[in-house]
């Protein structure tokens, strides 16, 4: 495998050293921390408390979205402000 040198600044390298593990590479640490995730990583992260907060705001979150869309369907389709006959 080749290499390549790069310049990194003092505070961006101790930030890197401080992601490293023991016994592991710089560029291995590169690999971990840009490497692709899957949502699965997340599970548990949440506490049931947390999560059943969330799930809340989620949903008072979607409601408020389609309050304000059945506003603007009703400006667009009543534009002067008229009343529908």
């Amino acid at each position: 495998m080749s290499t390549r040198n790069i310049s990194i600044s003092d505070d961006a390298y101790a930030r890197l050293a401080a992601l490293k593990k023991p016994n592991e590479s710089f560029s291995q640490v590169i690999r971990r921390i840009t490497g692709k995730r899957s949502i699965l990583e997340l599970a548990g992260i949440l506490s049931e408390q947390e999560a059943r907060e969330f799930k809340q705001a989620v949903g008072d979150s979607r409601k408020l979205s389609k309050y304000r869309l059945a506003g603007i369907e009703k400006e667009w389709k009543n534009p002067t402000g008229s009343k529908e006959k």
